[in-house]
């Protein structure tokens, strides 16, 4: 076994592997950027080493850096994580040949298999059923939409060295294919150093379902079951979950004999994972092979109850696989939500900047399991619980240079409505400030109709926001909770005020029991409640709110200055969250709970009939710029002033988190003035472009 490995990688893999080896007796040797400096993986490892510049290509992406760290610490062997130089064929070979171990595939293993053109081919020899398409690389745009038109729209189109989404666009006619194309070029180039782009029939209405392999030196290869990916937005994933409510036991096996086939025929070994899209009628067809671990290996941690970085580990220094197919277990159910630094009712645009809280739900579960020993049948696995991986901390800053991974959140239930309910409370107590995050929109997903039934398919959010995500797409069963949650703790506090000592006589702070909250809306349309609190008992932290013929029994412990409260209503045990103050109002508290969140004042009924006579102020009118919608790099300006401009046109591009961004014109115009400049780092909404 190794004494000491480096991680090739940042954020929360690295962290993640470095869980493992640190149970395993083995230290660790993060690397960082300029960026990273003072990222967490850099604390919990043992050793760290710098490699240069924030951008990835100026630091992840060298090889000869990583390696020369090696040297440096002495570590024996490189494990990649995923993303960056982990599905990179030369770097692995590079690595072997310098004397060092590469937990992962070997080399030829990912050239065959990591290449997604040359996996295509190699799946049609194996008798895998693929996807019709044109699995040579393209050159011109203009081809590309030659070839989509004879294979017949919608078409997807692929960056061959892509991989999370990266370099993959879906195209339903001309414009889109030749748009499309040049995207994925540009997108693979940055992100993966290699251009090639192929085209392949997008299959409407499909699953996308992925089956864990593991594979020793030796030859054995097994499947860890599948994982449902199909909920995805931009074909990114956003939810992953283990088993798939849709496959039957037959598909499952069948799906992971010919996985295992296809890993065998390239002498696979380490964790791999091979994806395939199925039909409705459970026809599947080989998509592509992801020759590392995936973001959403820890869903199928859960169920199988295995630490697959430790097996990658053991089998990266020699060992054979610890137990056989028949020994692989399946139990429970194991749900991911991707935490990511995107402001979901600015179409998840990218937020970056820094956490002022970072507060996630408290682990029940931990990320690295026991040690593996042979599986005993007569035990029990793993109970429910909640997990998280994480890269970040409080105070930690979100770069813009790459992902908008925050942390990944997973929980194991007894079955698949206990792991949504589990998942539903545990979004509840995860505090995040400071940047934007996707929780809302997980919330909402969590308590879709379809979701909750399992009926759903990769075009599921496109589908059923298409129009984007907004506040109203929140639902929740008793918007009136929220209310009565906001005038408890107001109660609360004004029960702690009243307390104090040395108020004058007669202007002491009254703890009353009527009370008008007003939810504050956009546009000054609020709503005004009446609200009655009364059997307080401070010592319980308990009162009874009624909101009309409502009535709702409050008991929390929570102190007033938690931002997360836990508690019961009504015998009901909950998680919210609560903060006094907000940008536009110091005076009001903000409650989110199961996703939706408000901002309301709690005031006397007379308080309340002086705020309706307040005017409105109207935010300034800037529909005479083009606003820049997040933090970022201005890549490309593609207006100049004086120039007419028609609705659509493209006006400027924006990069952040590794992704390309088109701003277009909203109406017709000209151009007065160019605000900003190609290089320029922008923050939210700075103007770029005026129009006269």
């Amino acid at each position: 076994m190794f004494d000491k490995i480096l991680i090739a990688n940042r954020g929360e893999i690295a962290c993640r592997v470095i869980k493992t080896a640190r149970k395993m007796g083995i230290k660790t040797v993060a690397v960082y950027s300029d960026a990273d400096r003072e990222a967490r993986h850099v604390a919990l490892a043992d050793e760290a080493v710098h490699i240069g510049a924030a951008p990835s290509r100026e630091s992840y992406l060298l090889a000869d850096r990583i390696i020369a760290a090696c040297k440096q610490t002495g570590a024996q062997a490189v494990h990649p994580g995923y993303g960056f130089l982990s599905e990179n064929a030369d770097f692995a070979k590079r690595v072997e040949e310098e004397g060092i171990v590469f937990i992962g595939p070997k080399h030829y293993s990912i050239a065959a298999m990591g290449d997604k053109i040359e996996s295509k081919k190699l799946a049609l020899a194996a008798g895998v059923n693929c996807i019709p398409g044109v699995n040579e690389a393209i050159d011109t745009a203009e081809k590309a939409v030659e070839i989509a038109r004879g294979i017949g729209y919608p078409v997807m189109i692929k960056a061959s060295a892509g991989g999370g989404g990266k370099g993959l666009r879906v195209a339903f006619d001309d414009k889109e294919a030749f748009e499309g194309f040049t995207s994925c070029r540009n997108e693979a180039r940055n992100s993966f150093g290699d251009d090639r782009v192929f085209i392949e029939k997008f299959v409407e209405e499909p699953r996308h379902i992925e089956i864990q392999l593991m594979g020793d030196s030796q030859g054995n290869v097994i499947y860890l079951n599948e994982r449902e990916c199909s909920i995805q937005r931009r074909h990114q994933k956003v939810i992953e979950e283990a088993p798939s409510p849709f496959i039957s036991d037959a598909t499952r096996e069948a799906m992971g004999v010919q996985a295992v086939a296809l890993a065998k025929a390239v002498r696979y070994q380490s964790a791999g994972t091979v994806e395939f899209v199925v039909g409705k009628d459970q026809s599947f067809y080989f998509l592509e092979m992801n020759t590392r671990l995936q973001v959403e290996h820890p869903v199928t941690e859960s169920i199988t109850g295995l630490d697959l970085v430790e097996l990658m580990i053991r089998v990266a220094a020699g060992e054979k696989l610890p137990l056989t197919q028949a020994e692989v277990r399946r139990e429970g159910w194991a749900i991911e939500c991707r935490i990511n630094a995107e402001d979901p009712f600015r179409n998840f645009l990218p937020s970056t900047g820094r956490l002022v809280r970072f507060a996630p739900p408290t682990e029940t579960m931990f990320a690295a399991g026991p040690t593996i020993l042979r599986p005993d049948p007569t035990l029990r696995m793993i109970e429910a619980g909640v997990r998280v991986d994480t890269g970040v901390q409080e105070g930690g800053e979100i770069p813009m240079f790459y992902d908008s991974m925050i942390a990944k959140l997973i929980v194991h239930g007894r079955d698949r409505t206990h792991a949504i309910a589990l998942m539903r409370e545990a979004l509840n107590g995860f505090v995040i400030r400071g940047v934007s995050s996707n929780i809302p929109f997980q919330s909402a997903l969590l308590a879709h109709p379809k979701f909750v039934t399992g009926d759903f398919n990769t075009g599921f959010i496109a589908q059923n926001y298409s129009a984007g995500f907004r506040a109203q797409d929140v639902p929740h069963e008793d918007p009136d909770f929220l209310l009565a949650l906001a005038a408890f703790v107001r109660r609360k506090s004004r029960e702690r005020a009243s307390g104090l000592s040395g108020q004058l006589p007669g202007y002491g702070v009254r703890a009353d029991k009527d009370y008008t909250v007003i939810a504050l809306g956009e546009g000054g349309q609020h709503s005004y409640t009446p609200v009655h609190v009364d059997e307080f008992v401070g010592a319980t932290g308990s009162a009874n709110v009624r909101i009309g013929d409502k009535s709702y029994a409050l008991s929390s412990a929570s102190r007033l200055n938690d931002i997360c409260i836990h508690g019961t209503v009504n015998g009901t045990p909950f998680t919210a969250q609560m903060e006094r103050g907000s940008i536009d109002n110091p005076l009001a508290l903000r409650v989110q709970h199961n996703g939706k969140r408000i901002e309301a004042l709690v005031v006397s009924p007379r308080m309340a009939e002086l705020y309706r006579m307040m005017p409105y102020k109207a935010p300034p009118d800037m529909s005479r710029y083009v606003l820049s919608p997040m933090p970022g790099m201005l890549v490309e300006v593609a207006v100049q002033p004086g120039q007419k401009v028609q609705a659509g046109e493209r006006i400027a591009v924006i990069e952040a988190m590794k992704m390309e961004n088109v701003l277009f014109a909203a109406a017709d115009g000209v151009v007065s003035k160019v605000l900003a400049v190609k290089g320029e780092s922008l923050v939210v909404d700075q103007p770029i472009v005026e129009f006269s």
